[in-house]
């Protein structure tokens, strides 16, 4: 084994976080055709493989077209829980042991599919991840696409959900199309769910410009950005990201996939490392995207030239960066520290 070979092993098995994951970005195109049969759901695709061909984007809004219309077979508590519990042990396989898991509630209560029908269904799944070693935390994510009002009638809506389950609902977040879609739109939602002491994330500076990553942090107050990788636009940015230690999500096969970066060796990954930005590494959507967690890794290692210092530098981000409290943190970082020092050595 070389040592790059040995490297990506290592980081394979390595304690992780997982901190920028759609659920329903993790519905595999054999669980779509599985849950329209049983659901009586007609789909564009006349099969599984007719389907993973069409995985061919050429920006964000030609993947979420896809995305949406898979989303229509998610009609029972049994689908969300079954969706849930296979993304739970991919991530269990990818060594992930805690992660921050988005959803989308309009995706569902626009085709008549409440929270009481969702969040049981996830949460099951949750509870036994919880029993394998993995923690996890659901984030609230609104459709931007979307007027603000109508995340606004979300939000009055999740209330009772966020009371009856605290362990689970951690927080809001903010996803769909960014493109004239600045983060300031949702202003008041935002403004509510600080109010209500949830934490907040947004999407900002995949698609869109460097601008809405600052509207996103001094507008939104989002204590973590999704994407991120226009901060290299904005040196004063940059500057700003390196002083207050804000993470960024980053999604490396993910902004390959969208054409943000025509190529990997593109990626702006390894300036944001050797400028000390916390920079953390998930799948996004990985279903769509061509690999989980740990193929995202891989691909960094070898077209990024990372080293060890590197990979440790991000395991050791994506657990510090988590809404996990102080004490579970530093002892997610101390298993990592533990199987690092043994794996070198």
């Amino acid at each position: 084994m070389n040592k790059k070979s040995s490297l990506i092993s290592r980081v394979e098995n390595a304690p992780k976080s997982e901190l920028h994951v759609h659920i329903e970005g993790t519905l595999e195109p054999e669980l779509i055709f599985k849950f329209a049969q049983r659901n009586g759901v007609t789909l564009p695709w006349p099969s599984v493989s007719a389907l993973r061909e069409a995985y061919q984007f050429t920006d964000l809004q030609s993947f979420l077209d896809i995305y949406y219309t898979g989303t229509r077979v998610l009609l029972t508590e049994d689908d969300f829980y079954e969706m849930t519990l296979e993304y739970v042990n991919n991530a269990i396989s990818n060594g992930i042991i805690h992660s921050e898991i988005f959803f989308d509630p309009q995706s569902h209560t626009s085709r008549g599919v409440g929270f009481e029908i969702f969040i049981p269904g996830m949460i099951k799944a949750l509870n036994e991840a919880k029993e394998k070693g993995l923690s996890a935390q659901l984030i609230m994510c609104f459709l931007r696409h979307l007027p603000e009002e109508d995340a606004l009638e979300t939000f009055e809506h999740s209330k009772k959900w966020f009371a009856l389950y605290p362990q689970w609902l951690t927080g809001i977040g903010l996803d769909s199309s960014e493109k004239e879609n600045p983060p300031e739109k949702f202003a008041k939602v935002f403004e509510l769910a600080k109010k209500a002491g949830l934490r907040r994330v947004a999407h900002a500076g995949e698609e869109g410009p460097s601008e809405y990553i600052w509207q996103a942090l001094n507008v939104l107050e989002s204590e973590r950005i999704d994407h991120g990788v226009h901060c290299t636009d904005d040196l004063k940015l940059l500057e700003y990201l390196k002083e207050k230690q804000i993470p960024l999500t980053v999604c490396p096969l993910s902004n390959v996939k969208l054409g943000v970066y025509s190529n990997m060796t593109k990626h702006p990954l390894r300036k944001l490392i050797d400028y000390g930005i916390n920079v953390t590494i998930n799948s996004d959507d990985p279903s769509y995207f061509g690999g989980y967690v740990n193929v995202n890794y891989r691909d960094i290692i070898t077209s990024l030239k990372l080293n060890d210092t590197d990979c440790y530098f991000l395991l050791k981000n994506s657990l510090s960066s988590s809404f996990c409290d102080s004490d579970t943190k530093n002892k997610m970082i101390a298993r990592l520290d533990t199987y690092w020092f043994c794996c070198n050595n």
